[in-house]
C-alpha cells in the first residue's frame, strides 16, 4: 500500500516537472521573436535552394547566426530581388538578406545593418572577347544585368549601351552564354561562383573590380530590430562565427569590414518627392512601353489567328493523324504556363542549338512573338473549330446543292457566319493576350510592366507606379473591348438590315417632303 502511494507521488512529480519543462519552454519561444526575413534564393552562393528545398547560402548561414547571436528566430520568404525593398516597405518582411549593396538612394528607402560583406562589380564576357577590360570598352556594346541592382546602374550609365534587365543574375549570365549580349556587369563573387559551378563554359572575368561595395541587411526604416540585428552581426564578427561561415563557401579569410559603408559622414538627407511628381515623370515612359505592348499584342494575335485558324479546321480534318497532331499542339500549349513556354523558346531552343553545334540565337522581340502567338494560337484554334460546328449542317449541304465544292462552302458560306459567332471569344482572347504581354518581362523586354519596373528600381515607390500601370493596362483592354464591341455591332446582319430599312425609307419620303 505504501509503495503504491509512493508511486503515485513520484508519477506525480514526474508529470508536474514534465508539465513545468514544456510550459517554460513555450515561454521562452514566445519570448523569443521570430523576423521573417526576405532572400531571393537564386543569388549562390548567397542565397539558393538545396536539393531537398531548403534554404542554403552564405547569407543564409550568416543571418541565422545572427539570430542565435541576437537573440531572435528567423523565417525566411523568397522574393524577387527588385519586390525586397517594396516588401520592408509595407511591412510584409522584417529584414532581408539579398547581397544587398548598401547605397544612399537605397538608405533613404530602408534602413541597412552594419556591413557584413565586401565586394565589387566585375564585366563577365565570353572566351575570345578582347578589348574589354573596364566600363568604358562597352560603349554601344549590349549589357546584360539584374534589375535594380548596382550592376545595372553602372551599366546604364555607359553612353550607347543597349541595357537589358533581368529578373534573376543566372538569366543575365545565360543571355551571354547564348551570345545575345556582349558582356554581363555583376556582383563579382557571384559571377565566379556561376562560371564555377553552372553549365556556362565559355565565359570569363576580365579586368579588375570596378567597384568597392559593401553588402548590408535591410529592414523597414526605424524598425526595432535593426539595434537586434546589428548586434548579432558584432558578435559573430568577433568571436569568429562569420571568419567560420566565411571560410566555408570562400575558402577564405574574410576581409576587414568597417562599421558604416558610408565612414563617419553622414548621408544627406533628400527631401521626398511627391506622388503627383512621380506619376508626371514616369508618364511618358510608361505611355511608350503602352505602345510596345499593344504592339506585341497586335502582331501576336494577327499571327495566332492564322495558325489558330488552320489548326482549328485540322481539328474537323477526316484524316485523324491531322486530328492528333492539332489535338496534340493545342493540349501543349493550354496545358502549359506562357512563362515557361517564353522561358524554353527564348533561353531554352538556343542553349539546346549551341550545344549541337549550331550558332543560334534568338531576338527578344522575334521570341516574344513566336511564343505569345503560339500559345494564342491554340485557344484560337477551338474558338474557330466551335464557331464552324455551331454553324448548322444544312448550310453546308445547301451551299454544296448550288454547285459549291466543301472549300467553297467553308470559305463562302460557313466561315462568314462563323466568324460573326465567334468575335466575343475572340475578343476576349485578345484582352487576355494584351495582359499576358506582361510575362515576356521575364526575358527583360521592356514592354509597359518592365518600364514601371525600371523606374520603382531607382525611386521605390511601388505603390503610385504600380497604380499607374494598372490603370494604363485598365485603359488598353476598356478600349480594346469597345474596338470588339463595335465590330459586333457592325456585323450583327439585323442591325445592317435595320440601318438599310431606315435608309430605304428616308429616300423614299425625301421626295414627298420636296413636294
Amino acid at each position: 500500500m505504501i509503495q503504491l502511494r509512493a508511486k503515485r507521488i513520484l508519477r506525480s512529480l514526474l508529470l508536474g516537472l514534465v508539465c513545468f519543462l514544456l510550459i517554460s519552454s513555450a515561454v521562452k519561444s514566445q519570448d523569443k521573436p521570430v523576423l521573417t526575413v526576405a532572400v531571393e534564393p537564386v543569388f549562390p552562393p548567397f542565397e539558393f535552394k538545396a536539393s531537398n528545398g531548403d534554404f542554403q547560402g552564405f547569407d543564409v548561414d550568416l543571418i541565422r547566426a545572427v539570430g542565435e547571436a541576437g537573440g531572435f528566430g528567423v523565417k525566411f520568404q523568397s522574393i524577387p530581388f527588385d519586390g525586397i525593398i517594396p516588401a520592408l516597405q509595407a511591412g510584409t518582411a522584417d529584414a532581408a538578406v539579398a547581397a544587398m549593396t548598401i547605397t544612399e538612394a537605397r538608405s533613404q528607402a530602408v534602413a541597412f545593418s552594419r556591413p557584413y560583406f565586401k565586394a565589387g562589380l566585375a564585366i563577365a564576357v565570353r572566351d575570345g572577347t578582347t578589348g574589354v577590360t573596364k566600363l568604358d570598352d562597352l560603349k554601344g556594346k549590349a549589357i546584360a544585368v539584374q534589375i535594380g541592382t548596382t550592376g545595372a546602374k553602372a551599366a546604364s550609365a555607359v553612353p550607347g549601351a543597349k541595357v537589358r534587365t533581368f529578373d534573376a543574375a543566372v538569366l543575365a549570365l545565360q543571355e551571354l552564354k547564348n551570345g545575345n549580349v556582349d558582356a554581363v556587369v555583376n556582383d563579382s563573387p557571384v559571377t565566379l561562383y556561376a562560371i564555377k559551378t553552372g553549365n556556362l563554359q565559355g565565359i570569363k572575368i576580365v579586368g579588375q573590380l570596378l567597384t568597392e561595395e559593401f553588402y548590408g541587411i535591410p529592414l523597414p526604416l526605424n524598425s526595432p530590430n535593426l539595434q537586434r540585428v546589428n548586434g548579432g552581426l558584432t558578435t559573430i564578427l568577433q568571436n569568429g562565427t562569420y571568419a567560420q561561415i566565411y571560410q566555408k563557401w570562400f575558402n577564405a579569410q574574410p576581409p576587414q569590414l568597417p562599421e558604416s559603408a558610408f565612414g563617419t559622414a553622414q548621408t544627406a538627407q533628400k527631401t521626398p518627392i511627391g506622388s503627383l511628381s512621380v506619376i508626371l515623370n514616369a508618364l511618358p515612359t510608361l505611355l511608350k512601353g503602352a505602345l510596345i505592348t499593344l504592339q506585341l499584342a497586335a502582331v501576336s494575335v494577327f499571327f495566332g489567328l492564322i495558325g489558330g485558324s488552320l489548326i482549328g479546321i485540322a481539328r474537323l480534318s477526316a484524316l485523324a493523324p491531322v486530328r492528333w497532331a492539332a489535338r496534340a499542339y493545342i493540349d501543349f500549349f493550354r496545358g502549359t504556363p506562357l512563362l515557361v513556354q517564353i522561358l524554353m523558346i527564348y533561353f531554352g531552343f538556343p542553349a539546346l542549338l549551341q550545344s549541337a553545334g549550331l550558332n543560334f540565337t534568338f531576338n527578344q522581340f522575334a521570341a516574344a512573338i513566336v511564343a505569345l502567338s503560339c500559345n494564342s494560337a491554340a485557344y484560337i484554334a477551338e474558338i474557330v473549330r466551335g464557331g464552324i460546328q455551331s454553324i448548322e449542317v444544312g448550310q453546308s449541304e445547301a451551299a454544296q446543292s448550288l454547285g459549291l465544292d466543301s472549300v467553297q462552302a467553308l470559305r463562302h458560306v460557313v466561315l462568314p457566319q462563323a466568324f460573326r459567332r465567334m468575335l466575343p471569344p475572340l475578343g476576349n482572347t485578345f484582352i487576355t493576350l494584351l495582359k499576358d504581354t506582361s510575362l515576356v518581362t521575364i526575358i527583360g523586354y521592356a514592354e509597359l510592366l518592365r518600364e514601371g519596373q525600371l523606374i520603382i528600381a531607382e525611386n521605390y515607390r511601388p505603390f503610385e507606379l504600380y497604380a499607374v500601370v494598372a490603370l494604363v493596362y485598365l485603359a488598353l483592354t476598356l478600349l480594346s473591348s469597345q474596338g470588339f464591341s463595335y465590330l459586333e455591332r457592325a456585323m450583327n446582319p439585323v442591325n445592317r438590315s435595320s440601318s438599310r430599312t431606315q435608309k430605304r425609307s428616308l429616300q423614299s419620303e425625301s421626295p414627298r417632303a420636296e413636294r
